[in-house]
């Protein structure tokens, strides 16, 4: 394979599960460029005391580069752009931008689709290298979510209390589809039973389709139209992530999930995942053919078992039609660093025209009452 440009790395960092949001900033609007700290001084001055958790915050580690990169090439950046420093880089980079706190996850899809008795040893093996390296080293600056054998749910049960109470986890993070299954499928009861047992949130990241998904959906065979990456951005960070996702949430409520475990605490990413601009029609759509099924109507499951992260998406207006449909005590900010820039982010949402006291919810409080945590007072 001929050696990638930096053109390609971003590609194949997008494309292979590394983070979403390199592009985001490309997508903010004119309105919001007048709004940021560069054009208008007073802005910059505002809100500075803010404290910020990063609730999105993802980190790698050599054996998740071998396992879920293609090349070397790809390795290389990854390291390059400091997803595998959970030091003294990744520490000025949060300093430089005022994010006091990041909740770290393994990038995707981490080993959660690895089978048996290795993706078991392994999941274990990643959380305490965490638990023992970065979160011992700086505990005021590093939480995580557990990293988990999910075709193995039992043991990812299993391994999520051991996470959580031994190590002090917030909870887990998963992406996409576990062999061709969400979970919604009944294997997957006893994790989402232990979760509410815990009180502990599931945060449901993106993952790739599976591959008969990929062929039908986001391939094609006219190499005209065929950059290298180009299919894999495209059902990844491009556009498909954020509808797997949704779709993965409507399965949830509309298959019962949270008639079943009315407690169940789901966390999304990426302002919502398309959510608020599809809320009216899967609501008005949904509502009637699952009227005698559900035990609530559709759109109070939205309001009940979910929180909602900034993450990669620092866009006013997304963020104002977010805050129509859910409430701002469910909104979490997060970066998605190192994909995104910490100080961008921060500097965006200091420059939001917001209460000061529903700033603070989405920038730390919800998160702190969320997780049962506290910033660290400086």
């Amino acid at each position: 394979m001929k050696p990638m440009g930096r053109r390609g790395f971003l590609a194949a960092s997008t494309a292979l599960g590394a983070g979403a949001g390199l592009s985001a900033y490309a997508a903010v609007s004119a309105a919001d460029e007048d709004r940021t700290p560069d054009k208008n001084p007073d802005i910059a001055l505002r809100d500075r005391d803010l404290p910020f958790i990063g609730t999105e915050e993802t980190f790698t580690t050599p054996t998740l580069l071998k396992l879920n990169s293609i090349n070397q090439d790809h390795i290389a950046f990854l390291e390059g752009i400091g997803l595998a420093d959970l030091g003294r880089r990744r520490i000025g980079d949060m300093d430089a931008g005022g994010l006091d706190v990041q909740i770290l996850s393994a990038h995707t899809p981490s080993v959660q689709n690895v089978p048996g008795q290795r993706g078991i040893d392994l999941a274990h093996r990643l959380n305490r290298q965490l638990a023992d390296g970065p979160i011992a080293k700086y505990p005021d600056r590093f939480k995580a979510f557990a990293t988990l054998p999910l075709r193995s749910p039992e043991a990812a049960a299993d391994e999520l209390e051991r996470s959580v109470r031994e190590d002090g986890f917030l909870g887990a993070l998963t992406n996409g589809h576990i062999a061709k299954k969400y979970l919604d499928h009944p294997d997957f009861e006893p994790l989402l039973a232990r979760a509410v047992a815990l009180d502990v949130p599931i945060y449901l990241h993106p993952g790739y389709p599976a591959d008969e998904v990929f062929e039908i959906y986001y391939s094609t065979t006219r190499s005209k139209y065929k950059e290298e990456y180009q299919d894999y951005i495209f059902s990844g960070s491009g556009y498909g992530w954020h509808q797997e996702v949704l779709t993965q949430c409507i399965r949830m409520i509309t298959y019962g999930v949270f008639d079943r475990f009315p407690e169940l605490k789901i966390i999304i990413g990426h302002m919502g995942e398309g959510l608020p601009f599809y809320y009216e029609r899967i609501v008005n759509d949904m509502g009637e053919p699952t009227e005698n099924s559900l035990e609530k109507p559709i759109g109070q499951y939205f309001q009940d078992n979910f929180w909602v992260t900034t993450s990669a998406f620092p866009q006013t207006e997304l963020l104002n039609l977010l805050l129509k449909y859910i409430s701002v005590d469910r909104v979490m900010f997060a970066t998605d660093y190192p994909f995104a820039d910490i100080k961008e982010q921060t500097d965006w949402f200091r420059g939001v025209d917001l209460p000061r006291e529903d700033k603070e919810k989405i920038a730390f409080r919800n998160a702190e009452k969320l997780f049962g945590m506290k910033v660290p007072v400086k």
